[in-house]
């Protein structure tokens, strides 16, 4: 059985908890609008590590991220 690549997406928030950068976000998109898209892919939030700093990261499969990306581009 082969393991499905993950990509991992790395975000930074403000002092507030909005979010100020974000890896692989979408022309069009703000960096808290494309957060919000990828935090509601998985309401138990399996996929976010929260981490010191002001920083986390998601860890999605490849295919997943892409589907995303090019459905914001639509």
């Amino acid at each position: 059985m082969s393991e499905e690549k993950k990509v991992i997406l790395h975000v930074r928030f403000y002092p507030d908890g909005t979010v100020s950068e974000i890896q692989d976000r979408p022309a069009g998109l703000a960096p808290q609008e494309w957060f919000d898209r990828l935090i509601n892919i998985n309401k138990t939030g399996e996929s976010f590590e929260a981490l010191s700093g002001g920083r986390g990261v998601f860890r999605y499969p490849a295919a997943e991220i892409e589907a995303l990306k090019a459905a914001a581009l639509q």
